[in-house]
């Protein structure tokens, strides 16, 4: 299973596998005191620069073999020049790329180079063995401290002589080895685990060492352990690993795993991005769905108010127009009860459900089974709106915080080449996707590391401004079209409807007129579907260089669509339906707004099918048999994103009005996840130009925060504030927020002692001040979110420029002291010139 590379310092592998400041300390005060005894120790320097200037000597003898080699007949030249010229080539690219490289050093140079403690480390295994058991054997006497370097012997340090030279007989290596065994075998799991990765050795050493300490560990216990302790050892080892089973068990049921892999080791993190998103928005339904049906739903439906006379019976249209049969069940505001549901007793002992009406007391009541609806409806979705709000703020923080962090293609690039692969795959398929998974994410690094700026003259500057001012253009006056057509069709159907139902038209049939109000929601649908399209062309004529780019500004545009078209609709259903509902003739204006929420959202469903059919399916069968292509679209992950910003918008807007939709949203994102998944598998290619999107779930978090929650609260709010009297469980209150100030004077006309209860109540929940004051704290939390994460990304951006500078300063010393060693060792020859020549 691929993953994401994440440093969580948190981690209590991470705890177990970094070691201490002391012994980094000590380690570094190993490398100084090594090199300084080293350069102490005469003999031992006075042999590595012999060893040095033996291997010098032997280079310089194969370059004169060569040499006399490339003299012979130009026959053999030629030959040898045409087989090594891509050597060569390559050896001249390496010498450009770093000056270091190709170097012939003196024997004093080398002689640094090889004191240098990036050198001395690796040079002899029995060594390594050796310097690793005496640290065992200090840890077992003093937990979490590593020994000094003096501490060792001197075979037990990291060796800096030359390649190849064994300082311990393999005798000697393999007593160690046993004794490190031995010394790990009685260390703790934490001290051994961070023992074993300290130990410059490869895996394989490692896992090795490992388990013969945890093979004499097993062997050691049950020779000391009696029968019952080892049988209780037994059982302590088996339901620990029965719940390491279970937790995995837990992670392979998360949603939708394997498909995101899939999508994204095939299309890259964009694509992954849009299906990411629409899990989010599955996750918010269910919340949404759970609280309303358990609080508001449920206790509804259980206890029924009496049915109208003129119920109309089921016809089928009902499931597109969300009216007639629908009407009259819970699925809409004004079904619910403005009263207390009560449980009473009956005289022969049995009980039944009624409705009593408040202010109503039988003789028999249960009031331990009283349920006051409209205070229930009220802060149900008071509640559930509130913990939205700080869900979606929480993720728009931790989004911010992943998505501004300092991640350079350049370390990242390294990152996911050496540190992405799971070793724990084995599977065939698993790894086939892991490897795709690796190779896309790898495709979009080098693409923004190869990403280079064009500069452009002035007059192309000048050209591409004209074109982007008219693709701007075209947009804008489309969209303010698109929102006039849809205004000018609101208003035509509701002064329809003002007739239908105030003057009561008997010649329409009542079937065609229901049928007719699905007139608005395929337009906006239809626009919402075809206007995408002149965007898509206009970023065409735009020629954006990089498709990061095109993405945002294609996003730009759709919001400005969404926006405008939900501001109309708004302003059509608050503004005109109502304004004053008795013109019309309704009797309950938030059931026929639930309706038209019902609609539209169920038309966007339909609408965004229809695209993915003819606009993927048929326009790939197209391109292969018609137009004899193997080009397939690319998705558009702009577009796709907004609508579901805006059936989600809907969605918010309708949980007043019709509490059941959050659930007609989880089905209608459940078949469009499986159906957006299979349309991109089968229609879709991945972008010509591979690109990474950092921030792209933090741009759709916070597109979904503030024009949409945000919008949809204001719009709530609104109905809030003035309730429909003729329907509804707030019929009898002017306003929603009088019951629960109802609520808390029958609680204080009960218990005086609750008066704090009351006054808490006015200042916080009828006192809007609160509900400023709390925006405004999110607010603040989020912008100290983002400075505190700008403010560490500039420190790490300064931290990597410094050991940038640093090697670079290593690179000049190095440089220049070849440069004084050339110009100290010219006029010896000379001078040896001058003294043969005489």
């Amino acid at each position: 299973m691929a993953r994401n590379v994440a440093f969580d310092l948190n981690h209590p592998l991470m705890e177990a596998g970094l070691e201490s400041p002391i012994d980094e300390e000590g380690v570094h005060d190993s490398f100084s005191q090594l090199i300084a005894e080293q350069s102490q120790n005469g003999g031992a320097s006075d042999s590595d620069a012999f060893e040095l200037q033996e291997l010098q000597r032997q280079l310089d003898e194969e370059e004169r073999d060569n040499v006399a080699y490339l003299s012979g007949p130009g026959r053999e030249l030629r030959e040898f020049q045409g087989r090594n010229q891509r050597d060569t080539e390559w050896e001249d690219a390496e010498t450009q790329a770093d000056p270091l490289i190709g170097e012939r050093w003196s024997s004093a140079t080398m002689k640094i180079l090889s004191s240098m403690p990036s050198r001395t480390i690796g040079r002899n295994r029995g060594a390594i063995i050796s310097q690793y058991y005496n640290r065992t054997m200090q840890l077992r006497r003093r937990r979490q401290s590593r020994p000094a370097i003096r501490d060792f012997s001197r075979s037990a340090r990291p060796s800096i002589r030359g390649y190849g030279i064994e300082t311990d007989s393999a005798e000697a290596e393999v007593s160690k080895r046993d004794r490190l065994v031995n010394n790990l075998q009685n260390l703790s799991v934490s001290d051994r685990i961070r023992m074993l990765r300290a130990m410059p050795l490869n895996v394989s050493e490692k896992s090795e060492l490992r388990s013969l300490a945890l093979h004499k560990e097993k062997r050691t216990l049950s020779r000391r352990i009696p029968c019952c302790s080892q049988l209780k050892y037994y059982i302590i080892n088996g339901v620990r690993q029965g719940w390491y089973s279970w937790l995995s068990f837990m992670h392979s049921l998360h949603l939708w795993q394997v498909p995101l892999k899939r999508v994204s080791g095939r299309f890259g993190s964009g694509v992954l991005s849009y299906f990411l998103f629409l899990k989010t928005l599955l996750f918010f339904n269910v919340f949404l769905f759970l609280v309303t049906g358990a609080f508001m739903v449920l206790p509804q439906a259980l206890h029924p108010p009496a049915p109208s006379a003129g119920r109309p019976s089921f016809t089928g249209l009902e499931l597109l127009t969300g009216a007639g049969y629908f009407s009259d069940t819970v699925m809409y505001y004004g079904y619910y009860c403005h009263y207390i549901l009560r449980t009473s007793c009956r005289d022969d002992g049995g009980v039944h459900n009624v409705s009593l009406s408040n202010g109503t007391r039988p003789d028999c009541v249960s009031k331990h089974l009283s349920y006051n609806m409209p205070l229930a409806y009220f802060f149900t979705i008071g509640v559930s709106s509130f913990l939205t709000c700080i869900i979606l703020v929480y993720s728009m923080s931790k989004s911010f915080g992943q998505s501004f962090r300092i991640d350079k293609s350049h370390s990242i690039l390294a990152i996911k080449t050496f540190c992405s692969w799971d070793f724990k795959v084995i599977k065939k398929s698993s790894v086939k996707l892991m490897s795709e998974n690796i190779c896309t994410q790898l495709k979009e690094l080098l693409a923004e590391v190869s990403h280079k700026q064009v500069k452009n003259t002035r007059c192309q500057r000048l050209w591409r401004l004209m074109v982007h001012g008219l693709a701007w253009t075209i947009c804008v006056a489309s969209t303010t079209a698109c929102v006039l057509a849809i205004y000018y069709c609101s208003d035509h159907m509701h002064q329809n409807l003002q007739l239908f139902l105030h003057r009561g038209v008997s010649d329409i049939n009542p079937l065609l007129n229901e049928a007719s109000l699905l007139a608005l929601p395929v337009l906006v649908s239809l626009i919402n579907l075809l206007l995408p399209g002149l965007f898509n062309l206009a970023a065409w004529m735009e020629d954006y260089e990089s498709p990061s780019v095109r993405t945002y500004v294609s996003i730009g545009r759709n919001l400005m669509l969404k926006v405008s078209v939900l501001g109309v609709l708004c302003y059509h259903w608050l503004g005109r339906v109502a304004a004053d509902p008795k013109i019309i003739g309704l009797k309950c204006w938030e059931s026929f707004v639930g309706q038209e929420l019902y609609r539209f959202l169920l038309m966007d469903f339909i609408f965004t099918i229809l695209d993915t059919l003819f606009g993927e399916f048929l326009w790939r069968l197209f391109s292969e048999k018609v137009l004899k292509r193997r080009r397939k679209p690319v998705f558009d992950i702009a577009r796709n994103v907004l609508e579901l910003i805006y059936g989600q918008t809907l969605a918010w807007l309708g949980v007043l009005f019709t509490p059941v939709l959050p659930a007609v949203q989880i089905l209608k994102l459940l078949l469009l996840f499986y159906i957006k998944m299979s349309s991109v598998m089968m229609n879709c290619q991945a972008p010509r130009k591979p690109y990474r999107v950092s921030q792209m779930t933090t741009v759709f978090i916070t597109l979904l925060c503030f024009p949409s929650f945000l919008g949809a609260s204001v719009c709530v709010t609104y109905t809030i504030i003035t309730p429909s009297s003729s329907c509804g469980p707030f019929r009898e209150l002017k306003t929603m927020f009088q019951a629960g100030k109802r609520w808390v004077e029958e609680l204080e006309k009960d218990n005086p002692n609750l008066s704090v209860l009351a006054r808490a109540h006015s200042y916080l929940v009828e006192n809007p001040f609160f509900l400023f004051v709390g925006a405004g704290i999110f607010l603040i939390v989020i912008y100290f979110h983002s400075q505190v994460v700008d403010g560490q990304r500039k420190i790490i951006g300064l931290l990597q420029e410094q050991i940038e500078n640093e090697g670079d300063d290593k690179k000049f010393l190095i440089t220049r002291l070849q440069t004084i060693h050339e110009q100290k060792r010219t006029p010896a020859r000379r001078l040896a010139s001058q003294n043969s020549n005489c």
